[in-house]
């Protein structure tokens, strides 16, 4: 959306509209997301009208859709996001109108010390809780000490390729993710690409995910490793060892498939199928969609009958 002053009809303001998210894949994201961490013990209706904190990290920017997206519907949401690339974030603020009051500094503070009028009218508070950092998201996660309720993770490279760094089991990344993630209820969504060229699979990659997962050489791999990490000997602040899975689902009309893991997802027996996964997130989906009141409904994106493949 463009504004401008009565007075300086020359002078444009470009302004991304927060509510509206276009791509697909984003939508799942955002679907399985919130559907996952309203199945768990956290309180998403308190978040939701700003009764409570909630603490998001968005890896990968692109044109900011994505936190803009969260930062309008839950009221409660304090989102960092993270890029590493200069170029993306100014094309985002300067191009496709995400607030620039929200871009960090390197030393952490706020690259503008007041938001102008313009802003202020325009985003009506939501620019004071989105911070974005130019940073490396290895450095980020292992420097910092922020404790988070969910992560999103989009860092495809210019290349198309997810980074191993960003995947690999035994990279700081991953493990130091593991730490900033919520021991109880913590949830990680993921979009991965479904590259479906697997010539030499790794023999470390069991047949039944080669199989069932629609997907190609790396994403098997980071389902299991994201799985592995984020779950293992996990123990709540009970002191007890927390319970969590993993699944995946297709995106659909697009070659995207949404990786989530969760440490605190709702169901109480010791043996869990694809069918009680899916139908306690159809069953939150419905919860979320109404008290967020969102522009699509979520059971498009997390349908009974999508390709579901639990980790």
């Amino acid at each position: 959306m463009a504004a401008y002053r009565d007075t300086e009809p020359g002078s444009i303001f470009i302004m991304q509209q927060a509510q509206c998210l276009a791509i697909p894949y984003v939508k799942s994201m955002v679907s399985l997301g919130l559907s996952t961490i309203a199945s768990s013990k956290y309180d998403l209706m308190a978040a939701v009208h700003g009764k409570k904190r909630m603490h998001i990290l968005c890896i990968g920017h692109g044109g900011g859709s994505l936190p803009l997206f969260l930062a309008s519907k839950i009221q409660g949401a304090e989102i960092h996001v993270i890029e590493i690339d200069p170029i993306v974030i100014s094309a985002s603020v300067q191009a496709m109108g995400f607030p620039g009051f929200s871009v960090m500094t390197p030393s952490g503070e706020l690259a503008l010390l007041e938001p102008d009028t313009i802003n202020e009218v325009m985003w009506k508070g939501i620019h004071e809780r989105l911070y974005l950092y130019e940073t490396d998201a290895e450095k980020y996660v292992v420097e910092n000490n922020n404790l988070y309720d969910i992560i999103f993770v989009d860092a495809y490279d210019g290349d198309d390729i997810f980074p191993n760094k960003l995947w690999d089991p035994h990279s700081p990344f991953l493990n130091s993710l593991s730490d900033r993630l919520h021991p109880e209820h913590g949830t990680v969504v993921v979009n991965l690409h479904a590259d479906s060229d697997i010539s030499n699979p790794s023999e470390t990659v069991s047949y039944f995910y080669q199989r069932l997962l629609p997907m190609g050489k790396y994403v098997s791999r980071v389902c299991k490793a994201y799985k592995d990490v984020l779950i293992r000997n996990k123990v709540t602040r009970g002191g007890k060892f927390g319970c969590g899975l993993g699944f995946a689902i297709s995106v659909p009309w697009v070659c995207n498939t949404s990786l989530v893991v969760s440490r605190g997802f709702g169901l109480t027996s010791g043996f869990v199928s694809r069918d009680m996964v899916m139908n306690t997130l159809v069953s939150s989906s419905v919860k979320v969609d109404h008290m967020l009141n969102l522009p699509f409904s979520c059971l498009e994106y997390i349908n009974i009958k999508r390709d579901c493949t639990l980790i």
